[in-house]
C-alpha cells in the first residue's frame, strides 16, 4: 500500500510539470510529515550521510572536462581524424561522425556533450557535402548517446553510488559494449548511405591520416591517461576525472588555444550550473531511496516477484520494458537514482551480476536520450539540426532500431559486459 501511495503522490506532482528533483523531494516530505513516524533527524543525517560519498566528487570534474573539450578544439581535431581513416567509404562522413562520437564520448562522459560538440561541426558539413539532412541528424543523435556507455560516464558513477558497486569495473565493463554498439551503428550508416548513394570523401593519404593523429593526439591521450590511470591503479575513477579535468584545461587553453583564458570563467559557471543540477537530483533521489527503505518497498518488491516465480530471463525483459517506458517520462540520471535502489536488489537475488546489471541500465538510457518526449539528444539535435522534434524522430529510427537489437544482445549474453572486466581481474 505504501508503494502505491508514494508512486501515486510522485507521478501526480510529475504531471503538473514540476521538476523531477522538485517532485521528489515533495513526495519524500509530504509521506514522512502525513504518514510516517520517522524522526524528522533521521532525515536530515541520511541526507548528509547520503551524498557524502567519494564517488560523487568524479561527477564535476567529469563535467568539467567535458566542457573544457567541447570549447576547446578537441571535437574538430577527432573528426578530422576520424575523416581520414573512413571517409572514403560509402557515406564517410556519417562514419566519421560514428567514429568521432565515439572517441570523444572517451573523454567527455555526457551524451549531450558529445552531440553539441560532434555534431555542430559534422550536420552542417554533411548537409554541405550533399547528404539529406535527417540522415546526418540520425547519425549523431544516435551516436551521440555512446557518451554515456563508453566510459568515462556520468550515468555509471550514478549507478555505482546508487548500488554500491565499483566505478572501475563499471567503466572498463563499459569498454567492448561502447565499441560492440558504436561498430553496428557504423554498420547501419554504411549501409543506409551505401544504399542511399550517398557521397564519399576522397581517400586521405597515410601524409594525412598522421598529420590529423598528431593535431588530435593530446586529445587522444586523454582517453589512456584515464583508463590506464584506473587500471593499473595509479588513481582512483574520482582521481582520474579531476586528472581529466585539469588535463582537459591546459590542452585547451595552452596546447591548442582554441580557449582564452578570459573563457575559462564561462566555462567554470557552466560546468557548476550542470553539476549543482545534478547534485540536487541526487540529493532529492537519496531522500527518496531513504523513504523506499524505510517502508521496505524493494525488500517486499524483491519476495513478491521471486515468489511469482520471475525468473532471470523474464525478470530482464521486465527491467527493459521497465526502463523504456520511464525513457519516456525522465531523463536517464533520475531513472537511474530512482529505479536503480529497487530494482537491484531483486537483481542480486536472482544471481544477476551487479555490473553486468548496470551496463544494461546503461544501455536503457542510451535508447531513452534518443526518443522523445524526454530524450535529451534530440532536444540538443533539434536546435543544431534546425529540425522539428517530429522530423527527428522519424530520422533516427533505423539507428534507434540498431540500440534496441544492441539492447537485448548485451542483456541475454553477459559475457558481452563482464569478459573485459573479468580478464583485468576486476569481477568474479
Amino acid at each position: 500500500m505504501s508503494a502505491l501511495i508514494i508512486f501515486a503522490l510522485l507521478l501526480a506532482l510529475m504531471l503538473t510539470g514540476m521538476p523531477i528533483s522538485i517532485a521528489l523531494g515533495l513526495t519524500v516530505l509530504t509521506f514522512l510529515f502525513t504518514m510516517t513516524d520517522v524522526p524528522i533527524q533521521a532525515v536530515a543525517l541520511k541526507l548528509f550521510t547520503g551524498i557524502e560519498n567519494f564517488e560523487i566528487m568524479a561527477i564535476p570534474f567529469f563535467i568539467l572536462a567535458g566542457n573544457f573539450l567541447t570549447h576547446g578544439g578537441v571535437a574538430r581535431r577527432m573528426i578530422t581524424f576520424a575523416s581520414s581513416l573512413i571517409g572514403h567509404w560509402a557515406g564517410g562522413l556519417g562514419l566519421a561522425g560514428v567514429l568521432a562520437c565515439a572517441l570523444f564520448a572517451a573523454v567527455s562522459g555526457s551524451s549531450p556533450a558529445t552531440v553539441v560538440a560532434i555534431g555542430s561541426i559534422l550536420m552542417p558539413a554533411m548537409v554541405k557535402a550533399g547528404f539529406p539532412p535527417r540522415f546526418g541528424a540520425g547519425v549523431i543523435t544516435t551516436s551521440g548517446a555512446l557518451g554515456i556507455l563508453i566510459p568515462p560516464s556520468i550515468v555509471m558513477v550514478l549507478y555505482s553510488v546508487s548500488t554500491n558497486s565499483s566505478v572501475g569495473a563499471l567503466f572498463m565493463a563499459g569498454v567492448v559494449p561502447g565499441i560492440m554498439l558504436a561498430t553496428m551503428l557504423g554498420v547501419t550508416t554504411w549501409w543506409r548511405a551505401w544504399r542511399g548513394k550517398y557521397p564519399r570523401q576522397p581517400r586521405a593519404t597515410w601524409a594525412q591520416r598522421g598529420k590529423a593523429l598528431r593535431e588530435s593526439f593530446w586529445g587522444l591521450m586523454l582517453i589512456l591517461i584515464v583508463l590506464g590511470g584506473i587500471y593499473s591503479g595509479m588513481f582512483t575513477p574520482t582521481e582520474a576525472a579531476a586528472m581529466s579535468a585539469v588535463y582537459a584545461f591546459i590542452i585547451a587553453v595552452f596546447v591548442y588555444k582554441d580557449l582564452k583564458l578570459s573563457d575559462v570563467p564561462r566555462v567554470l559557471l557552466a560546468s557548476a550550473n550542470m553539476s549543482a543540477m545534478l547534485l540536487y537530483i541526487i540529493t532529492n533521489a537519496v531522500l527518496f531511496s531513504f523513504l523506499m527503505t524505510s517502508e521496505h518497498i524493494p525488500q517486499n518488491m524483491a519476495q513478491w516477484l521471486l515468489g511469482a516465480g520471475l525468473g532471470p530471463i523474464a525478470f530482464l525483459l521486465l527491467v527493459n520494458v521497465l526502463l523504456l517506458v520511464a525513457g519516456n517520462v525522465m531523463e536517464p540520471s533520475s531513472i537511474v537514482l530512482i529505479l536503480a535502489p529497487i530494482l537491484f536488489p531483486v537483481a542480486m537475488q536472482l544471481g544477476i551480476d551487479p555490473i553486468h546489471f548496470g551496463i544494461i541500465m546503461v544501455v536503457n538510457m542510451e535508447v531513452g536520450m534518443c526518443h522523445p518526449p524526454v530524450g535529451l539528444n534530440l532536444y540538443v539535435a533539434s536546435g543544431i539540426a534546425k529540425m522539428g522534434i517530429t522530423e527527428l524522430t522519424i530520422a533516427v529510427w533505423p539507428w534507434l532500431l540498431t540500440m534496441l537489437v544492441f539492447l537485448g544482445l548485451v542483456t541475454y549474453i553477459p559475457a558481452i559486459s563482464l569478459a573485459f572486466p573479468r580478464w583485468l581481474g576486476m569481477v568474479q
